[in-house]
Formats: C-alpha cells, sequence, structure tokens
C-alpha cells in the first residue's frame, strides 16, 4: 500500500498501520476531520496538505485517534488543542526557558523605524510568543504599542491586532511601518488597528472577553531619563528620541516607583475584563538600576498584579539580547551588570466564578 491513512508510535517512531480495513476507516475520517467544521478545529495550514496527513493513535486504535499526523515532518497535530496551531515537534522547543533574540539587523531597510524608538523590541521576538499563545484569527492587543512590532507580527502570522499608543509621532511611525513593512499580498496586513490615545482609557472602549492574547512591553519607570554611556553613544549622538514622552498621562514620567508599580498593576489587572478565560498576558520588561538602587522590576510587577486576583503567574521566558552593545559600567571599581536580558511574565486570567 503506497498511502497509509493511520500511523501509531513504537518507542521513538512513527510507524504506519498496514491494515487495508484501519486504513480505510482512517481515510474516511480523516476527510471527516477536515471538512466537518462544527465538530473539528484544524488550522488552516494542515487543510492545504491534505496528501500530507493522515492519523495518530499511540496504539493504533482506530476509536483512540487524537491527533493529526504530518508526514513529511514526522510529527503530530493534537486535535484538542486549543492554545496554538503547533505541533508537538514545535511546541517542545518553546517550553525552554531561555531563547536569544533575533532581529533583522540594523542596517535593515525593515529597522530603519523600528531603532526611532528608545525602548523597541524585534517582532520576530514577540511573533515567537504569538505564535504559542494563539490560533491563526485570533485577536491580539498591545496597550504600550510603541513602533507596532506587535503589530507587524500580528500581520505575519495572520492574527488580528490591535494597539494603543499615547504618543503621536510612534502613532504616525506605527502607521507608516506597517504600510511599508507588510507585504501588500498579506491577509491580514488591513487586519491591524491602531489607536491613539491612552491605554488606561481607551482599554474600556474594547469589547468585554473579545481578545485571545495580550502582549506587550510597558515603560521600565522613568529610567529613561538617566543619561549613561548607552543613551549617549547610542541615541543622544544619533538623535535620537531617549525617553518616550513628555506627557503627564505617560506612566514613564510618574515620579515614584511605588505609585507606577501600583498604576501599571492596576492596569493590567483591569485588562482581565477584555481577555476570554483562560487566555494570556505576556508582559515582557527588565530589570534596572537607579543611582545606586537595584530594582527587581519583574519581581515586583508580578506580586502587585497577583496580589490583584485576575491573573496567575505561569512561569517566566529570559530573552537573551545577545547583540546589544557592552559598556565599561562601573570599572574598575564596581560590579555594576550590563542588562543584556530581558524577562517574558506569562499570566493566565483565572476564571470568573
Amino acid at each position: 500500500m503506497s498511502r497509509f491513512y493511520l500511523y501509531k508510535k513504537n518507542r521513538r517512531d512513527y510507524i504506519p498501520v498496514e491494515d487495508l480495513e484501519l486504513n480505510s476507516q482512517a481515510k474516511k475520517l480523516l476527510e471527516e476531520i477536515l471538512t466537518n467544521k462544527t465538530k473539528f478545529v484544524v488550522p488552516e495550514k494542515y487543510k492545504s496538505s491534505k496528501s500530507n496527513l493522515a492519523l495518530f493513535s499511540s496504539s493504533g486504535k482506530i476509536k483512540k485517534i487524537s491527533s493529526l499526523y504530518i508526514i513529511d515532518e514526522q510529527t503530530t497535530y493534537d486535535l484538542s488543542n486549543n492554545l496554538n496551531d503547533l505541533t508537538s515537534k514545535e511546541w517542545l522547543p518553546e517550553t525552554v526557558t531561555v531563547f536569544s533574540q533575533k532581529g533583522l539587523g540594523a542596517g535593515s531597510k525593515d529597522a530603519q523605524i523600528e531603532k526611532l524608538h528608545p525602548a523597541p523590541f524585534s517582532f520576530q521576538d514577540v511573533a515567537r510568543l504569538i505564535r504559542f499563545f494563539t490560533k491563526h484569527g485570533d485577536t491580539v492587543i498591545d496597550p504600550f504599542n510603541g513602533v507596532a512590532s506587535t503589530l507587524k507580527a500580528c500581520a505575519f502570522e495572520n492574527r488580528n491586532g490591535i494597539g494603543i499608543e499615547l504618543n503621536k509621532k510612534y502613532y504616525e511611525l506605527s502607521k507608516q511601518r506597517i504600510e511599508t513593512e507588510v507585504p501588500d499580498n498579506f491577509p491580514y496586513k488591513n487586519k491591524q488597528k491602531l489607536i491613539n490615545g491612552n491605554s488606561l482609557k481607551e482599554i474600556k472602549k474594547i469589547k468585554r472577553k473579545s481578545v485571545d492574547l495580550i502582549i506587550t512591553s510597558p515603560p521600565y519607570w522613568n529610567i529613561l531619563d538617566t543619561v549613561d554611556h548607552k543613551v549617549k553613544q547610542t541615541r543622544i549622538s544619533n538623535n535620537l528620541d531617549s525617553k518616550y514622552s513628555e506627557e503627564l498621562e505617560d506612566l514613564a514620567n510618574i515620579d515614584d516607583y511605588n505609585t507606577f508599580l501600583n498604576t501599571l498593576a492596576k492596569f493590567f489587572d483591569d485588562c482581565g475584563t477584555v481577555l476570554k478565560d483562560d487566555k494570556h498576558l505576556v508582559i515582557i520588561v527588565s530589570d534596572f538600576r537607579k543611582k545606586e538602587k537595584y530594582y527587581v522590576f519583574h519581581a515586583d510587577l508580578i506580586n502587585a498584579i497577583e496580589s490583584l486576583g485576575n491573573f496567575k503567574l505561569k512561569g517566566i521566558k529570559i530573552l537573551y539580547q545577545r547583540h546589544k552593545s557592552i559598556f565599561p559600567y562601573g570599572y574598575p571599581f564596581s560590579f555594576v551588570p550590563n542588562m543584556h536580558h530581558q524577562n517574558v511574565l506569562i499570566f493566565q486570567k483565572k476564571k470568573e466564578i
């Protein structure tokens, strides 16, 4: 038989079930799984390659079918996967708690808008997180939009994006970025919505339980007011912005750390109203030093958010920023760290009682 429709596991290997009757049954069931949208939810990317699909049951029994088997990749997609569209082979590496930054390179024509922001992050890094925490066609919101790294990622990954940005300059740059850096033939290019306004107010206008993922990198208090070697060399000398804005509504302009922390935590807790039950809030932050004090910002923010009750921490991933420059902080008298990682805080919304 040249075409098998049922596979099972033999230790670590996937092997075809050769019984003709079982394959005939599997063929009919596979067709039903791919066409019955009410009963089965199969990602479009698998439907488009039917000849590469079979069914999988670890025991080889039709009644215990649990997954699609992707033949050329020798991996499975679990039919009960409500979180994402990843295969088992794609899923496993994403559980590793450290990953390296991936960027286009400072010289890329598609990195020129991104670097105009004082604290950008790579759309490829956020795309990786979006792929894990959402499915094709889901809705993602970034309440601290910046220059639309999240929305660019959504356009590339076939997700609906909503970005809220207080600063008018970055809002306009965001529109320009989506227009120039996302090809016109990408179907989700025109499904990216930009809002120029205060997130604390605008989030209340979003429909309740309409969002599948909130992912963002918020201000790290007012640390951008500190002018050090890095700021002088990489931003001021190149006539680039060294802080977010002078807006009074900008959270980065709050003077007191505890006030800033509690305001930010309360905002994220309020975001729970727009997020569907069991869905995720992903916050990308760095710890920082201000004068002589080191702030463990990620831990402070976790504790503040969990204390309010809408979210529980699921885990932390470390994003290693391997391309950042090294500066001689503290040399030759004291240890002062070069911060070359960000903490990716992963929360899950609790079900409403």
